[in-house]
């Protein structure tokens, strides 16, 4: 079949009328195109900031919004501490400030400025272990590990603050600690071992 005469007048509309709306189009679209070009980045503020770290001064230039937690882990690379939900739900990111359990993920670097801050990698005398992570190693109070280090800080600060009195008191005091591998039980015994052998923690 031959086409029509008006089949090729409507190309040919279709045709001009694409290259019309082109022609309109083109300056706003270079217009916006000029004025992204034209965004610079606004540096990002930094604070200073002093801590003592498991016992090592530290003089620090931080992002203002950064995280005691992503401080710790990205920029002095003490990894032991773990982020988990990075809400302040799970525990795996607990340390001590000024002797208190603290969610790092919850608290900015900034807000602990002349503050003495101990991770995980802090409650160990060199070689020798912490009685909190001997107990958890007799009790298997781990499994993938994951939590441990937050439960481990915990658990010294449970028995440090007199918490660990029964069971009960310490399943309370650890609830904000989640296990995904379900090792409370265990848990909940290493930290009885260690308030009845009366060690120093």
């Amino acid at each position: 079949m031959l086409p029509c005469k008006n089949d090729k007048g409507r190309r040919d509309f279709i045709k001009k009328s694409t290259a019309i709306a082109a022609l309109y189009l083109a300056p706003s679209l270079l217009v916006k195109a000029a004025s992204f070009d034209q965004v610079i980045p606004q540096p990002i503020p930094k604070e200073k900031l002093s801590l003592i770290i498991n016992g090592k001064p530290y003089n620090l230039e931080v992002d203002a919004r950064t995280s005691l937690l992503d401080l710790l882990r990205e920029q002095i690379g003490l990894t032991g501490t773990k982020k988990g939900c990075d809400m302040g739900q799970c525990g795996a990111c607990i340390i001590h400030v000024n002797g208190k359990r603290v969610n790092s993920c919850m608290t900015l670097a900034i807000d602990n400025d002349g503050k003495k801050v101990t991770t995980i990698e802090g409650i160990a005398k060199g070689d020798e272990l912490h009685p909190m992570q001997e107990a958890f190693i007799k009790h298997d109070g781990m499994q993938c590990g994951y939590c441990t280090p937050g439960q481990i800080m915990s658990a010294v600060a449970c028995v440090r603050e007199g918490q660990a009195t029964s069971r009960e008191k310490i399943k309370e005091y650890m609830e904000g600690n989640i296990c995904r591998c379900g090792s409370y039980q265990n848990i909940v015994d290493a930290i009885m071992d260690v308030k009845q052998s009366r060690k120093t923690v």
